[in-house]
């Protein structure tokens, strides 16, 4: 098992690496800088521009301030904020807490529903209520995320049930603990929602496909000749044989709800990555841009890791290709 964990962990050491490289390369080599603004404004003089830019080393060779990110990053820091005069680090990792609670939840309940659905849907294959839920998901899958989001935010407009924007109210803090979790629920129900819609169809299609094809396994018909009931048939044993494909899909229904997160953010106001990696873009902070896209690729190798444990768990082929 370790060789396994060591060689999954190489190759994400390597894709973190190479991801950063990029990012920085893209965000560094891209025309205009944060001060370039601040030679507009007659009250800034040419010689505090010049002083900024030495003290921030944009003046460094290409190469020589990658090994200076990279030191600072090893060092926890991530690199320095332009527009907020801090290091990067702490800035995003208050953010990046926000945006897991949101997406965490969002996986959670999505996979909560997927599962019992698909198997449901697999159970009846071609019957007319299989059919409802194939036209059901792929209407859902023509609707882009970012109409899904506003059309959210227009019904709870209407409804007047749900806050429109933001984490938490004005009065969190003098809240009791049950008052903050349900102010935080009715905060989170909308960009949750719009998540769990976004990735539910192609959850629900892959469960439906990878049961619908362990059921007609002769195992399973023999184990259904035996009297064993359907209930136990479908959750015992159809299940763990279509496990693997599912395994492996949660690791990209990770990825999928990260990149939705960040326009769900945007749309709806949540605190987290998103809008704030949109500010930073926006204002050229690029070691905040740079910071921002290695966190969430640091997200989905996580993601992919915790699939590739639970690959390695489930299935004994794996564990003895890996001992071998």
């Amino acid at each position: 098992m370790m060789h396994y964990l060591l060689r999954r962990s190489v190759h994400a050491v390597f894709l973190l690496i190479g991801v950063s490289l990029l990012a920085f390369a893209f965000t560094v080599l891209a025309p205009g800088n944060y001060f370039d603004e601040m030679r507009l404004n007659p009250q800034i003089t040419p010689e505090t521009i010049a002083a900024l830019r030495a003290q921030y080393e944009l003046n460094q060779p290409l190469p020589i301030r990658y090994v200076h990110w990279v030191s600072s990053v090893l060092h926890g820091n991530m690199g320095f904020s332009f527009a907020y005069n801090t290091p990067v680090a702490p800035l995003l990792l208050v953010r990046a807490r926000n945006t897991l609670l949101l997406t965490v939840t969002a996986m959670l309940l999505a996979w909560g529903i997927a599962l019992p659905l698909g198997i449901w849907s697999a159970e009846r294959f071609g019957r007319l209520s299989d059919r409802l839920v194939s036209w059901g998901t792929a209407a859902l899958l023509v609707i882009p995320d970012l109409a899904l989001a506003l059309g959210l935010l227009v019904i709870a407009v209407k409804m007047g049930r749900f806050p429109i924007g933001g984490m938490v109210s004005l009065n969190f803090e003098n809240l009791s603990l049950a008052g903050k979790l349900r102010d935080l629920g009715f905060h989170m129900a909308l960009p949750v929602t719009a998540l769990v819609l976004s990735v539910l169809p192609l959850l629900v299609e892959h469960v439906r496909a990878a049961v619908a094809e362990v059921l007609g396994a002769p195992f399973l018909l023999a184990a259904e000749g035996h009297g064993i009931p359907r209930r136990t048939l479908l959750y015992r044993y159809a299940l763990p044989a279509a496990a693997n494909p599912l395994i492996s899909l949660f690791g990209f229904s990770m990825g999928t709800l990260l990149s939705g997160s960040l326009l769900v953010e945007v749309v709806m106001s949540w605190p987290g990555v998103g809008p704030f990696l949109l500010e930073a873009i926006l204002a050229r902070d690029i070691y905040v841009v740079i910071g921002g896209v290695l966190l969430s690729t640091l997200f989905l190798v996580g993601g992919n890791f915790l699939a590739d444990l639970l690959l390695y768990w489930a299935d004994p082929r794996i564990r003895t290709e890996s001992n071998a």
